[in-house]
């Protein structure tokens, strides 16, 4: 930042907190802090520890104090705050504090500031007014989409005395949550994109909404909107707020500013055609979707009301590229891992993708490849050093250059360096053994290219891919947690590679969102995750006599089912000099006959383990059969009872505590009171319940997609595919899609059977499913050769793939083949 900070006295008075701790050491804060994952220049970072619906960043307070932060703003008073050599400030609610902090770092700007605000298309139109104006303004957006109560704060605390315009979006999911955006942003220029039915259900009508929304343009000078939208219309129109302020619409229909006379797809361009100011004037953009047209002709009248020339216009509007909402985590050559966000480099984007980066501890060597950064606003020695600086904090072991300014400034990297005028150099010099084993960040402006690095560094295979929603993830995990009472633990299954989603990735992210537990079925599992980086307690599920004394040194728990395994374990015991306690988890069988203690072998049970010195039960539970079927409700309160009379007596007989769960996803919806000292969450987490109402509080993890390969005329009476299954009853059009019985499409789809979404339509499979492809009837369906085809996703749930299939999405997800190459987002 180019603002010299505020002081620890400063802050406290703009956010009227106590200081109850301090350090004697003067600390100027420039960053702010509430994600430990996330943290640059600590000791100048002030930690707001914000309490959500379903966090409380309190609990990290030791970890982030054992990582160097010293400035804190809390609202719960730390345990032993006496050991803590550090600023804490104590106010009521931490983010009201962060708002009020942002909000006064704003008003010392005298700066245009566009507030965009709408139910689609904020974070698009932010993007796109960026690349069109930033060619001649120092623009400060928000980076991504971060436009929630804590993400706007954030954005605007990046404003400096370089900037020259701001670009902020604001979003609220329910009532008077808008006025503290407001406040914080506090736009001189108003955007509403748009109104749709997201988050309707926390809204009284949609004019309530739009009531809520227009809040964010109170105190604008100017507000921007299309008056097709005829609710926003008429919202403004009868809102006397508005009476004073310049108001400018576009519309396809009726007299606006900007009355668009015509638009014309065609060639993946559109040409649109308006009227402003008595004047006929066109643009053309790069896109021909309806959302993306709708999104450019909000940044041309914005544009237009900034007295930027028509041609200007033109000239940059015709280069809007799109804009990738997300972070990919890829395979790549050598196993490596590949981070894709190349496309955008600025250094907020920067802090956000090496942060995610290093939540990623698959690696231990981490590698950027970065081009030059552009309309910074900061000199290249100021901009490059402040860069080195932050590659240096955040653990980065070596820098690939791209680009002739970075090149120029070479000598200010103290890392392992390489630089390269142009990505076309870097190509040329290309060899794969420059990566092995290491996580590699792709962060580059859109004109160095770099798709063309990523097509050489990624794991070469086959275009089907299983997409994994790691937000999503979250989103779920969040869910199931609200559900369960204060106290309880929780258990994430990580089984059978995470239900085909991955078993590192998907642990990684429960690890640092503090899943209590995981569970692997087989100890390789465990093993795998164990020397990839995860440490926290993980329980196996199928304990082998030849894997338990990997299971000892590698510090997996195993599930004891049988006094066979159990004398497995007693006798590995016995020749380890280890002299630590082992500990072990007790399944009981209640109902389920399939693996577990019976009733009747409790106290023997009790008896072997109490005589050996080495074994601590540190838990005991239960496998329930039908938790999911109300049918069987009855059934399942039995298996309860049961388990109970048995939990009580094992409990009773130690001296320790002893955790005792039996509820899975299913159980942690249908019986809460059985909760008990832990749950158990499987394919809840990954987006799949089998109850209608609880999917639509699940958010889908999983999509399956593949790739027209070729599009064939088959004429009437001949035959598709093996054995000639599927004779052809009329001419027909079909495509061959890259997807078949090796990657886990089953056979039992084949024939028409089985259906998948091609551009938005449901395509019948037509012949018997081959090995490595398929092949499905487009007749009718407007599709090309290379267009995606989703096998199950969003908007094809899995549960209906699974159902034409005669099984359960369980088999669907764990049935994907290894060879399918998987990728991890995070928006």
């Amino acid at each position: 930042m180019n603002n010299a900070g505020y002081s620890v006295k400063e802050v406290i008075s703009i956010i009227k907190g106590s200081l109850i701790k301090a350090i004697p050491e003067e600390v100027v804060i420039k960053h702010i802090g509430l994600d430990s994952r996330k943290l640059y220049n600590v000791e100048n970072s002030l930690f707001f520890c914000i309490i959500g619906k379903h966090h409380d960043g309190h609990i990290y307070f030791n970890d982030l104090y054992e990582k160097g932060i010293r400035n804190f703003v809390v609202s719960v008073v730390p345990e032993g705050i006496e050991k803590y050599e550090a600023n804490i400030i104590v106010v009521k609610n931490t983010l009201t504090a962060l708002q009020a902090l942002a909000a006064y770092h704003r008003r010392r700007f005298d700066i245009p500031v566009i507030g965009i605000t709408g139910s689609n298309g904020k974070t698009i139109v932010k993007e796109w007014l960026y690349q069109l104006l930033s060619e001649d303004k120092n623009v400060v957006r928000s980076p991504k989409s971060y436009n929630s109560q804590v993400g706007v704060p954030l954005s605007v605390w990046q404003m400096d005395d370089s900037h020259e315009i701001g670009i902020f979006e604001a979003g609220i999911s329910e009532s008077d949550e808008m006025d503290k955006l407001q406040s914080v942003i506090q736009p001189t220029i108003g955007i509403f994109t748009n109104i749709g039915t997201a988050h309707d259900e926390n809204f009284i009508h949609q004019n309530h909404k739009i009531g809520e929304k227009l809040k964010l343009f109170t105190k604008v000078e100017t507000l921007i909107y299309c008056s097709d939208y005829h609710s926003i219309k008429e919202r403004i129109i009868r809102s006397e707020i508005f009476n004073n302020k310049n108001l400018l619409s576009w519309s396809k229909s009726t007299n606006a500013d900007l009355l668009i006379t015509s638009i014309n797809k065609q060639n993946q361009k559109t040409e649109i055609k308006g009227i402003y100011k008595n004047n006929e004037l066109d643009i053309k953009i790069p896109f021909i979707d309806d959302a993306s047209i709708e999104n450019a002709i909000h940044c041309w009248l914005t544009m237009l009301w900034m007295e930027y020339d028509n041609d200007t216009i033109k000239n940059r509007i015709k280069n809007l590229s799109s804009i990738a909402m997300r972070l990919e985590l890829k395979e790549g050559v050598n196993n490596c891992s590949v981070i894709n966000d190349s496309y955008s480099s600025d250094l907020d984007s920067l802090t956000i993708a090496l942060d995610f980066m290093n939540q990623q501890k698959q690696h231990k060597k981490k590698t950027i490849i970065l081009s030059d950064i552009l309309q910074s606003g900061k000199s290249d020695i100021d901009l490059y050093s402040e860069v080195s600086e932050m590659l240096k904090e955040k653990g980065i072991n070596r820098i690939i250059g791209i680009g002739k300014s970075l090149s120029f400034q070479k000598d200010r990297f103290d890392i392992e360096k390489s630089f390269y005028n142009s990505t076309d150099d870097f190509i040329k010099e290309f060899n794969p053994y420059m990566f092995s084993n290491e996580t590699i960040l792709l962060k580059g402006a859109r004109i160095f290219e770099f798709e063309k690095i990523s097509n050489i560094i990624q794991q070469k295979a086959h275009e089907t891919v299983l997409e994994i929603n790691l937000n999503g993830i979250i989103h779920n995990l969040n869910y199931y947690r609200s559900l369960i009472k204060p106290g309880t633990k929780l258990m994430a299954m990580v089984k059978a590679f995470s239900y085909g989603s991955g078993s590192f990735e998907i642990a990684n992210l429960l690890q640092f969102y503090r899943v209590d537990y995981l569970t692997v079925a087989y100890a390789d599992e465990g093993i795998e995750l164990r020397k990839a980086g995860i440490t926290m307690p993980i329980m196996v599920m199928n304990t082998e006599e030849s894997s338990i004394d990997n299971m000892i040194t590698y510090n997996l728990e195993p599930e004891i089912y049988s006094f066979r395994v159990l004398g497995f374990l007693e006798n590995a015991l016995s020749k380890n000099k280890t002299t630590d306690k082992f500990p072990i988890h007790l399944k009981i069988d209640t109902g389920m006959h399939r693996l577990g203690f019976e009733k009747e072998d409790t106290d023997e049970l009790i008896l072997r383990i109490k005589a050996n010195e080495k074994i601590q039960v540190s838990s005991v539970f239960t496998h329930l059969v039908a938790t999911d079927d109300p049918v069987l409700d009855d059934f399942t309160m039995s298996q309860l009872t049961l388990f109970t009379e048995i939990t009580e007596k094992i409990k009773s007989s130690f001296d320790y505590p002893i955790l005792v769960h039996a509820l899975n996803s299913a159980g942690i919806v249908r019986f809460r009171d059985f909760q008990f000292d832990m749950v158990r969450l499987g394919i809840g987490l990954y987006g799949i319940s089998f109850n209608a109402k609880e999917q639509e509080n699940l958010i889908n993890v999983s999509t399956l997609k593949t790739v027209i390969s070729q599009i064939k005329n088959v004429p009437l009476n001949e035959s598709i595919g093996y054995n000639r299954k599927w004779i052809a009853r009329k001419n027909m059009q079909i495509a061959t899609i890259a997807i078949g019985y090796a990657d886990g499409l089953s056979r039992r789809l084949s024939n028409g059977v089985g259906k998948v979404m091609v551009n938005g339509v449901l395509a019948n499979i037509v012949g018997n499913i081959c090995m490595d492809m398929c092949m499905i009837d487009v007749t009718n369906i407007p599709v090309k050769e290379g267009d995606e085809v989703i096998v199950f996703g969003n908007y094809y749930p899995i549960a209906e793939l699974a159902r034409q299939s005669g099984t359960i999405p369980y088999e669907i997800l764990t049935n994907i083949s290894r060879r399918v190459k998987r990728i991890y987002y995070q928006e």
